[in-house]
């Protein structure tokens, strides 16, 4: 099964920016689409956006225009890149297949505060 290892977090300004990794198992990785996700204290986990194995993306309302997903599929790895941050982005961000039932990992913690 596909192992899947999150980082990149920390706390940041509001405004200020961070690029989150999602580091992931297996010979196949390219075949996923992979999606990002984020869970708030005290909220259930969302969805926030996507991208498929010719790097095609999607997103959530709340996000585009601020955050973009991209892919080495030669390193196994997805990326999320945050820009303008607030404080309503705070959460705990995890990666995983977008309709696999993949194990979830630990995550990685943004908090965006002054």
């Amino acid at each position: 099964q596909v192992q899947l290892v999150e980082s990149g977090g920390g706390l940041v300004q509001p405004g200020g920016s961070l690029r989150l990794s999602c580091a992931a198992s297996g010979s196949i990785f390219r075949l996923y689409t992979m999606a990002w996700y984020r869970q708030a204290p005290g909220k259930q986990r969302e969805l926030v956006g996507t991208i498929n194995s010719i790097g095609s993306t999607a997103y959530v309302d709340s996000v585009k225009g601020r955050f973009t997903i991209s892919r080495d599929n030669g390193k196994n790895t997805v990326y999320l890149q945050m820009n303008s941050l607030k404080p309503e982005d705070t959460a705990v961000y995890y990666c995983n297949s977008l309709r696999s039932n993949f194990p979830w990992s630990q995550g990685t913690q943004v908090t965006v505060s002054a």
